[in-house]
């Protein structure tokens, strides 16, 4: 999953619940640096794609995974 799911996560956390990035980012499989930069809004600027298009993008790269196909950078980036 991406650092948005993560980032949703955080977000839906009542207030004043306690959580660790780490914990997150282990339960999404992704970077707690990455986790914690995006729900602090700090990687917006450097965001190439919207979360819809994010979305869309691991929609693809999933799909072309379960056909036995491994997704070049060229595949990706034609597509993104």
């Amino acid at each position: 999953l991406t650092p948005l799911n993560g980032s949703v996560a955080i977000e839906s956390l009542d207030k004043g619940e306690k959580f660790t990035y780490q914990a997150i980012a282990d339960i999404y499989g992704v970077s707690r640096t990455t986790l914690s930069r995006r729900h602090k809004q700090q990687a917006i600027n450097l965001q190439l794609l919207s979360p819809h298009q994010e979305m869309e993008l691991m929609k693809y790269i999933v799909g072309l995974l379960e056909r036995g196909l491994s997704p070049t950078r060229e595949m990706i980036h034609n597509f993104a």
